[in-house]
């Protein structure tokens, strides 16, 4: 039956909407760039795209360097001077802008994570650690984790007034996870050296052989070298299961131009740990379901406080 003029609108129940994730590939590769060549995260977050359930919201973003595109900015540590000071979402930086272009920003980074039920960051092991981009990206979200939410208070980036508030009785009330509840899995990948390793695990081109052991290596575990990433997440209240952290071994001993993205298809022992992790992280969020309070957390990362 229609309802009449005179009839209020039923309020929109905020539970009724699909699930949201939001995919991020972190190489530093692009095809309009240097290399000249896409990267294997773009390629597997695409790859993701088309295992997840029909009907969820998927979102995706490629944080990839490109000629003229702007950079994620480097984070200031306005937390080390006054945990106030740090404000959600950063202010050290805005969109758009002409002087100090942000990529976190230009691309709504902070709005679309916030969106997000869940979150797939999915990139290389460089030199032990993630991808620079992937660094600098989760540097600027220290926010996320007790951030300011009220730039007024200290007059957009007064430290005397930061300070202060931080010393201050109402602190506790304001100072907050802004994105608590929220899931976060990590895929990385790395090749071992690839095909620049002797068999005695040192570089073949290596003159002092004896300056090192290769046994003493930091990691146990590869994936280990995105455990910074994963523990910032963890103390920022956003879950992440160990089955949703996994690791892949691709390019083994191959020269590094015969390992691309479009030779994953010779790597079926890592294309099935990737799609068992993609299987893992669409089950664990369909059981976990929508997290609370989306749209207001959405609300607040819309704000331009620069």
């Amino acid at each position: 039956m229609n309802e009449s003029a005179g009839d209020e609108p039923k309020p929109v129940d905020p539970s009724d909407r699909p699930l949201r994730v939001l995919i991020v590939a972190g190489s530093q590769r692009r095809l309009n760039s240097c290399p000249g060549l896409d990267s294997k995260a773009r390629a597997l977050m695409h790859r993701m795209i088309g295992h997840l359930p029909i009907g969820w919201q998927v979102d995706h973003e490629d944080i990839g360097n490109e000629h003229g595109k702007p950079k994620i900015q480097a984070c200031n540590a306005c937390v080390s001077s006054s945990m106030a000071l740090c404000v959600w979402p950063c202010n050290c930086y805005g969109p758009d802008s002409t002087t100090q272009p942000d990529l976190l920003w230009d691309l709504r980074l902070y709005e679309r994570l916030a969106r997000a039920d869940a979150w797939a960051f999915i990139g290389p092991i460089n030199w032990y650690g993630p991808s620079s981009n992937f660094k600098l990206m989760f540097d600027r979200l220290v926010c996320m984790n007790g951030g300011n939410p009220r730039p007024d208070l200290i007059e957009k980036k007064n430290t005397l007034l930061a300070q202060q508030l931080e010393r201050s009785d109402c602190w506790a009330g304001l100072s907050r996870n802004h994105l608590e509840g929220r899931t976060a899995a990590f895929f990385c990948y790395g090749d071992l050296g690839a095909a620049d390793l002797g068999e005695d695990g040192r570089p073949k081109i290596l003159r002092h052989k004896d300056w090192f052991d290769p046994r003493e290596e930091p990691y146990c575990d590869e994936r280990d070298a995105y455990q910074g990433l994963v523990w910032q997440c963890r103390y920022s209240g956003i879950e992440v299961p160990d089955a949703l952290w996994q690791h892949a071994d691709i390019g083994v001993g191959k020269i590094y131009a015969d390992s691309q993205a479009s030779d994953l298809d010779a790597e079926p022992t890592a294309m099935e740990r990737f799609d068992g992790w993609v299987e893992h992280f669409a089950a664990f969020v369909a059981g976990k379901g929508l997290i609370p309070n989306v749209a207001e957390a959405e609300r607040a990362a819309k704000s331009t406080t620069n």
